[in-house]
């Protein structure tokens, strides 16, 4: 593997830094997440995006959340098709390995993948209309929501809305997967959406009974 590379300088600061204090400091509880294996209460399913850091937002510690993160928060439907489906093995993983007993999709404010199915939606974006673009097509997942938010003139609150849309897709989504649908109705599992903005540090949470998100 000769494109590999040693890990930059300010990286292995960060870890040094990291392992002579946060680490040496909490040794016992390290080793104890390292023996006893995880057992998480939530999975998270989240967007790749930097700046959104679950678990600073929960104050949550090590070993708290399953976290999976991909481009706008997005849960396929259930295709048991023998393919590659990276965020699906998550979620089976979790509900039938780890028994989650919740599960959080959480989106955000200023979403690039959103803005990119939103451009592809409005003719802007050739690139992402190729069959070999990866990101393009995974967005097509959230392509059929568009029609909820296209009369909607307002560039902002059409992204905004759209975000949320990637939330409650997935929600609906999450329930195509048989094992996920009978632990919810049997009482044993709980979805959860979640819409957070960055620069206001807000966060909103769906209610299905609305069909809206309300301020946590």
């Amino acid at each position: 593997m000769e494109q590999a590379k040693p890990l930059p300088q300010y990286l292995v600061q960060r870890y040094h830094g990291w392992k002579a204090t946060g680490y040496a400091e909490n040794k016992a509880w390290y080793r104890r997440l390292a023996s006893d294996g995880q057992h998480p209460r939530a999975m998270v399913i989240s967007c790749c995006d930097s700046r959104v850091h679950v678990t600073s937002i929960f104050g949550a510690d090590q070993g708290e959340f399953f976290i999976h993160r991909n481009i706008a928060n997005l849960v396929p439907p259930y295709e048991p098709d023998g393919d590659h489906h990276g965020t699906s093995a998550a979620v089976e993983y979790a509900v039938t390995m780890l028994n989650v007993s919740h599960l959080i999709v959480l989106g955000h404010s200023n979403c690039g993948g959103v803005k990119g199915c939103l451009d592809m939606c409005q003719g802007r974006a050739p690139d992402l209309e190729v069959q070999t673009s990866f990101v393009g097509r995974w967005m097509d997942i959230l392509r059929p929501k568009y029609d909820l938010v296209a009369t909607e003139n307002d560039p902002a609150v059409q992204q905004q809305m759209l975000e949320k849309h990637s939330v409650t897709a997935s929600l609906e989504n999450l329930m195509t997967f048989p094992f996920i649908r009978s632990r919810v109705e049997e009482g044993l599992l709980t979805l959860h959406g979640l819409w957070t903005d960055i620069g206001e540090g807000g966060l909103e949470c769906f209610h299905p009974e609305t069909n809206g998100f309300k301020p946590v």
